[in-house]
């Protein structure tokens, strides 16, 4: 099992309620692939560096995990088919701390 970290952002537009919902669906995603969230940080809203898809700003989470090597190609490619969600990076922790990106 593998230390990772992810950070997605959410369109500004979303309710409360949506916010949370997808939060607890990537959590219960990496659940139900046999690996354990460890960490959650809702940053909230703030401004982009760039506009994306005409948003000028947009909600971010942090979040670190341990899993198998599969599970963030599944999380990756539920981030892509969820409309919500404008931007996304995972990476290894191993990989961070020794500097490869």
């Amino acid at each position: 099992m593998n230390k990772y970290e992810t950070i997605y952002v959410i369109k500004p537009t979303v309710e409360e309620e949506g916010l949370k919902a997808l939060v607890e669906k990537f959590n219960t995603l990496i659940e139900q692939q046999g690996g354990h969230v460890d960490n959650v940080d809702e940053w909230g809203k703030r401004r982009l560096a760039y506009p994306i898809q005409d948003f000028k700003e947009g909600y971010y989470v942090l979040m670190n995990f341990t899993a198998e090597p599969t599970v963030p190609h599944e999380l990756e490619r539920v981030y892509k088919i969820t409309d919500d969600i404008i931007r996304f990076l995972t990476i290894r922790e191993d990989e961070k701390k020794a500097g490869v990106d």
